[in-house]
């Protein structure tokens, strides 16, 4: 029922910032928490932040704690990641999620998820 499109991905040298943008088709954005996963070549995909329904809990992965930023716009239907500070560690591929589950706030787990957005790829400089 919900589509998510991601953009901004990029080249950018270690030290920059570049804002990832998620964009959700569907009548049924607010009812559902997000999260923005990411897998690095031979890596499992792990949680990098998550956001509530409602915009006002967020979760981080220590590795990107006070660098980077989940923000969530329910008019737009649109959940964003501010990326400050890149390290050559977060190359990935960057993939937006949504979980429809109402039972917690947010979620860290994959699996947990029920929709997922295509990808994009996120290269850091050294």
């Amino acid at each position: 029922q919900v589509q998510l499109v991601e953009s901004g991905g990029g080249l950018v040298q270690a030290g920059g910032s570049l804002r990832l943008s998620c964009a959700a088709s569907g009548r049924v954005f607010s009812n559902c928490a997000m999260g923005w996963f990411r897998q690095a070549p031979g890596k499992e995909r792990d949680i990098v932040a998550a956001v509530s329904r409602s915009g006002s809990s967020t979760y981080y992965a220590d590795s990107v704690k006070g660098r980077f930023t989940i923000f969530r716009d329910n008019a737009k239907n649109t959940v964003y990641l501010q990326m400050n500070s890149l390290k050559p560690e977060d190359t990935a591929v960057y993939y937006c999620a949504g979980a429809a589950d109402y039972r917690r706030r947010y979620y860290v787990r994959g699996d947990e998820y029920d929709y997922w957005g295509q990808g994009t790829q996120v290269t850091v400089s050294s």
